[in-house]
């Protein structure tokens, strides 16, 4: 038994036993301690708890560790302390699964006792009770096996969701009409502002595109998904610079028209070497990278430009191939940081999309709740 449950008298009271087998009085202890009477007395009866320097000093008088008193004293203090509130163990829980505080900031929760905040949750992410919400029972065991998909990237999926599930397209899916759309999402490749048609030009293909800020930590670019029979496309916006932003829808795309993510979500992080065609890409993710970096600038074009212009490239050479292309030269930055694996090129001709997007399309973040099914 714990000694929570247990009615621990106060270690004032072995040191009156002690006094006692002693022959000593209050009087006696307090010259040995060098201390004032009434400090002695105030610990005997149990009005004054015994501190790490007074534990010190009993010990040196009774010949014993100062630890023993320092144990008797945590004992008697967690025997009288009050019942530990559960909300707080079920809450800790919670927050060590999922980013609850941030999920309820963001408006996806609402908030509440452990009771509410399980009731939410399972209601956040389709299931019956809180005992069948995902990463739940590894944050109980506080560790488990390695998750292809995080609880805070699976959040985010959800949240694609909800949104787009609130906003229902009207049109059948074509993958025909997605494919010839290709060539007019190019034509807007030339400015920022022009991402604003993107939305509505996908969805007269039958695609719901939605921009959700991911939650702090979340690794994620896009995710491609299909909703009773209608694709979906979720992208994060993380890194908002015009070549990241094209890159990565063309790559959800090819997802769409390749069919992928029927039955499992794709949820993609394109950082780095997988938004490449290495080895270590599954065959998926290759395919897709290899259209969207085909759709941003052609690769026979980028070799044969670096192969002419490097290592000296400047930035009037990258304005000059986003001239011939009919792109804006923060596109062919991109791209060209990524080929030679300089990410501090031509920064500044990274121009920000996501206002532009974001004036047409469903949009959960930023100081935006979207509105989603009750």
């Amino acid at each position: 038994m714990s000694s929570e449950n247990i009615d621990m008298p106060p270690p004032g009271e072995f040191i009156r036993e002690e006094l006692e087998a002693r022959g000593w009085i209050q009087r006696d202890l307090a010259y040995v301690l060098g201390v004032h009477e009434q400090s002695v007395n105030m610990i005997v009866s149990g009005k004054r708890g015994i501190t790490v320097e007074m534990a010190r000093s009993l010990g040196d008088a009774f010949d014993v560790s100062p630890e023993f008193f320092l144990n008797l004293q945590t004992a008697y203090n967690l025997s009288r302390a009050r019942q530990p509130n559960t909300d707080v163990a079920r809450r800790g829980r919670l927050q060590t699964a999922y980013p609850v505080r941030e999920m309820i900031r963001r408006g996806w929760l609402t908030g509440g006792d452990a009771s509410t905040l399980e009731m939410q949750l399972a209601r956040f992410f389709e299931v019956s009770c809180a005992s069948e919400v995902p990463h739940l029972d590894h944050a109980a065991k506080k560790s488990g096996p390695a998750e292809a998909v995080t609880p805070a990237q699976l959040a985010w999926l959800f949240r694609v969701r909800q949104v787009v599930q609130h906003n229902p397209t009207v049109i059948p899916y074509s993958a025909k009409l997605l494919r010839s759309a290709l060539d007019r999402l190019h034509a807007l490749m030339s400015a920022p502002e022009e991402a604003r048609h993107v939305p509505r030009i996908l969805a007269e293909c039958g695609v719901r595109v939605a921009l959700v800020e991911a939650l702090p930590g979340a690794k994620i670019d896009g995710v491609c998904f299909w909703l009773d029979g209608i694709p979906v496309i979720g992208m994060s916006c993380r890194h908002d610079r015009i070549d990241n932003f094209w890159f990565v829808l063309r790559h959800e795309i090819e997802h769409i028209l390749e069919r992928h993510g029927l039955k499992t979500p794709i949820i993609d992080d394109l950082d780095g070497d997988a938004g490449g065609i290495g080895s270590g890409v599954s065959e998926q993710e290759r395919a897709a990278n290899a259209a969207a970096a085909e759709f941003c600038v052609s690769v026979t074009k980028l070799d044969s430009f670096i192969a002419r212009k490097a290592p000296y490239i400047s930035e009037q050479d990258v304005l000059g191939l986003a001239s011939l292309l009919h792109i804006h030269p923060g596109i062919v930055a991109g791209r060209l940081r990524w080929k030679l694996n300089n990410w501090t090129l031509f920064t500044k001709l990274l121009v920000k999309v996501r206002p532009a997007i974001a004036a047409t399309a469903l949009v959960d973040g930023w100081g935006q709740v979207a509105p989603t099914p009750p």
